[in-house]
């Protein structure tokens, strides 16, 4: 899930070009979209995320540090480089 989340273009956009705030907000939109698309599939995931605040939160979180610091990370391999 951290890959489709990372994928999404408006997620991408924010980390590219906007503060880490504006992409938390664009995150938690790309997470609610992958959810809705495991729908079918995972039905017990998508029961957890709607239903369950705490499941929510935590996995917002969990996919958010994951993939807004491989950003970070690669934003400075880049700089590195340079």
């Amino acid at each position: 899930m951290p890959t489709k989340v990372a994928a999404d273009k408006a997620y991408q956009n924010a980390m590219q070009n906007s503060d880490k705030q504006n992409a938390r907000i664009e995150h938690d939109k790309a997470l609610e979209r992958a959810v809705i698309e495991l729908l079918s599939d995972h039905t017990e995931l998508f029961k957890q995320f709607s239903d369950n605040p705490s499941f929510k939160k935590w996995l917002s979180e969990t996919i958010f540090a994951a993939t807004y610091a491989d950003k970070a990370a690669q934003a400075g391999s880049v700089a590195t480089r340079s």
